[in-house]
């Protein structure tokens, strides 16, 4: 596969996804993280518009990665 992978989040005192560590050893913002992956640039995960969220995407599979705190 091609492209930067998610390897890692990141989540503040109340649970939220606040970053990624991507393959490449880069800490990336939420929103920065959804722009990569709609460019291309990271590739391996899909996103999912939800209504629900105050963030209005949601990255599959994030549940997947390890988590830090």
């Amino acid at each position: 596969m091609n492209g930067e992978q998610l390897i890692a989040i990141y989540k503040n005192s109340t649970g939220e996804i606040i970053s990624f560590q991507t393959s490449a050893g880069r800490i990336i913002s939420y929103r920065k993280a959804l722009q990569e992956v709609e460019d291309g640039i990271i590739t391996g995960v899909d996103i999912q518009e939800n209504i629900d969220s105050h963030l209005f995407y949601e990255i599959n599979d994030a549940d997947d990665l390890p988590e830090y705190y």
